[in-house]
């Protein structure tokens, strides 16, 4: 099968030069293309997706478990679970959501499930476009990322990386961390644009630089943090 496969792709490139230059990303903003940069050729590693989605549709993970790396996958939406045992059977994949004491909330359901939130605030934003609408709401258990990650993450494994994109919940994931245990390399936070001379000014750079992480990158959306402590 893989001679099949080489054959297939040497065919393509000999019809469609222009494909030898380009670079797959499963990210909505390159965020995996950065991330393989810092990592290089770094053959294992561990990461942590709060916010999920989908096994490979807009994903910050997906590049690098096709590098044979692993991690824990956590989105509340129903369905998710099924959906990355599938497709990511050798990862820890929970469907539930992330907050800051174990409750259970009501989590709104779209027609775009990229946009499924606890949030009400962002319940009233996504639903001014009128291609957007709440299809569901169905109460969801919750736990903090440090109580997650006591019981689904092996004793002694360090985190590469922490990606988080919680639809409005973003500060209460952080805060939910236990930073003086769970330090991730780096940590990547999906948040409202805005322009580096802003900094001082944001309220997640401010956290993040609290727990000892300082801005490293960025993308429009995305907010790229690494851990300066040892």
């Amino acid at each position: 099968m893989s001679g099949l496969k080489n054959m297939a792709a040497k065919i393509i490139s000999s019809l469609f030069p222009q494909f030898r230059y380009s670079v797959r990303a499963y990210s909505s903003e390159g965020e995996d293309l950065i991330l393989q940069r810092i990592f290089g050729q770094k053959k294992k590693g561990i990461y942590v997706d709060v916010g999920a989605h989908h096994p490979f549709r807009v994903s910050n993970t997906y590049l690098f478990h096709k590098k044979k790396w692993t991690g824990i996958n956590i989105d509340p939406l129903p369905g998710s679970k099924a959906l990355f045992n599938r497709h990511r059977p050798k990862d820890t994949n929970l469907e539930m959501g992330v907050s800051a004491v174990k409750q259970q909330l009501t989590y709104f359901i779209f027609n775009e499930p990229a946009l499924s939130t606890f949030s009400q605030e962002k319940v009233k934003e996504y639903t001014q476009a009128p291609q957007y609408r709440v299809i569901k709401e169905q109460k969801i258990d919750t736990w903090p990322l440090a109580d997650i990650l006591d019981r689904y993450l092996a004793k002694d494994v360090a985190i590469d990386f922490l990606t988080i994109d919680a639809e409005g919940l973003d500060m209460e994931v952080l805060r939910s961390n236990n930073w003086n245990k769970y330090r991730p390399a780096y940590v990547l936070v999906e948040s409202q644009p805005f322009e580096l001379f802003q900094i001082d000014k944001s309220e997640l750079c401010q956290y993040m630089k609290q727990e000892g992480y300082s801005i490293f990158a960025k993308t429009y959306y995305t907010y790229f943090f690494k851990n300066m402590k040892p």
